[in-house]
């Protein structure tokens, strides 16, 4: 199967978003991360009550972030998203956060889990799920 499209999400930072040191603080990417992530499951039909009629949704496991250019108040960022690889309860998710003028600032790579609502318990990612974010699938005894 051919790679996941990409989605693409822009958002300006806002003031509220500024530490101490003048910049965006750290905290604030682990929420753009989620932002994001959300956009681009609404944008592929997957809204919150699409999981409740579901009976399962996404939770996070796991935030890898690299930070590398700060940003401002102000500052228009474009981030680009697309799970790379989905097995069994879990996808990866990779973002790569970028500003006119100043290229990359920031990359990330998430673990979702597929989770129950009802047991709270992780549960395979829906077939429907797959083909609304084009996952890549992998193959074997395992898949």
């Amino acid at each position: 199967m051919a790679a996941a499209r990409t989605f693409r999400h822009t958002f300006v930072v806002p003031a509220s978003d500024m530490d101490e040191l003048g910049h965006a603080n750290n905290t604030a990417y682990v929420r753009w991360v989620q932002e994001v992530a959300v956009a681009h499951s609404s944008a592929v039909g997957l809204d919150f009550s699409a999981y409740q009629r579901m009976g399962s949704v996404f939770v996070l496991r796991r935030h890898e972030i690299d930070y590398l250019r700060s940003v401002r108040a102000g500052d228009a960022i474009s981030a680009n998203t697309r799970i790379v690889d989905a097995a069994g309860v879990s996808c990866t998710r990779e973002m790569v956060f970028e500003m006119e003028g100043a290229g990359v600032i920031a990359k990330s790579l998430t673990t979702w889990v597929m989770v129950d609502f009802v047991r709270s318990r992780p549960t395979r990612i829906p077939d429907a799920v797959r083909d609304a974010f084009e996952m890549p699938r992998r193959g074997g005894l395992f898949a």
